[in-house]
């Protein structure tokens, strides 16, 4: 398996509290609602915007959440509201659309401010008994002040699997993929199962495999709305090539040298097919 990517808590701090600082603090903004972040023109951290409050920004805030410190600032996260108009030389854009052009610790961080923010907004009153919640003081949860039941921001455990055979590598083209992309195996894990358990299953279901050795390659946030990407590289056991025609429409086993259009490269799909390819292209065939 590959080296592990440099942790983001190399330059992130999270608390949840602030500090005392005269430092403008970075601002993660979202307009309510949708995944679209406020952005200035400049490139990377300096196209955050950076304020003492939210409302140097030209709005008042319909919620907030201190994130903790990035490089020693101070992070915020911000919904403004739907009617707000992005201040001169900004943009509201799609978090989904960044995909691909912003510094994967900023992506993570927007990802995390995100799916904070949609917490925030949709645990406004206990499940249990109806009552209005209260934050709780020593970590990100809220705690219903009549029932005593804590709500925790919501995380959906997700695989996606790299399936190999014989040197090749099985990828699939979901209805929904665009431009005739082909990515891996991948699906919620279900109450009551391990996630090999879940690997196992997604793979019969979507394309009618049985699977021998699964190891674990690494993982990935992925705020859209609140998953987490959990990557295995998987040995091809038994059976036909059988798609489900719903999830997946076509599937295939690949060369190195014979990819298809692939995910991005800041997916951790993308990764693992990129590890794929090291261990198995040409060059390595005939070094060994």
């Amino acid at each position: 398996m590959p080296n592990e990517r440099p942790s983001i808590y190399t330059r992130y701090v999270p608390s949840l509290i602030a500090e005392s600082s005269e430092r403008p603090a970075y601002w993660f903004v979202y307009r309510a609602g949708t995944d679209k972040l406020l952005l200035g023109e400049n490139p990377g951290l300096e196209a955050i915007p950076a304020a003492l409050q939210a409302q140097d920004l030209g709005f008042t805030a319909s919620r907030s959440l201190y994130l903790g410190t990035l490089d020693g600032a101070p992070c915020y996260a911000a919904e403004a509201p739907e009617e707000a108009q992005a201040p001169a030389n900004t943009e509201f854009m799609s978090l989904r659309s960044l995909y691909e052009i912003m510094d994967e610790d900023l992506f993570h961080l927007a990802g995390r401010a995100l799916q904070l923010l949609s917490w925030d907004s949709t645990h406004r009153f206990c499940g249990r008994c109806g009552t209005t919640l209260e934050r709780a003081a020593n970590d990100h949860s809220k705690v219903c002040p009549n029932c005593g039941l804590s709500h925790y921001p919501r995380i959906a455990p997700a695989v996606i699997t790299a399936i190999l055979k014989e040197g090749k590598i099985l990828l699939a083209h979901a209805p929904h993929f665009p431009n005739n992309m082909y990515g891996l195996i991948a699906g919620f894990a279900e109450p009551g199962e391990t996630l090999e358990d879940c690997v196992r299953r997604e793979t019969m279901e979507e394309v009618g495999l049985t699977l021998g050795e699964i190891r674990y390659f690494g993982s990935q946030q992925w705020p859209f709305p609140h998953s987490l990407m959990i990557g295995f590289v998987a040995e091809y056991a038994g059976g036909e090539i059988t798609v489900d025609g719903e999830e997946i429409e076509h599937a295939a086993w690949f060369a190195p040298d014979e990819l298809p259009n692939i995910p991005p490269k800041v997916s951790i799909a993308r990764k693992i097919i990129d590890w794929y390819t090291e261990q198995y292209g040409a060059s390595t065939e005939s070094s060994r």
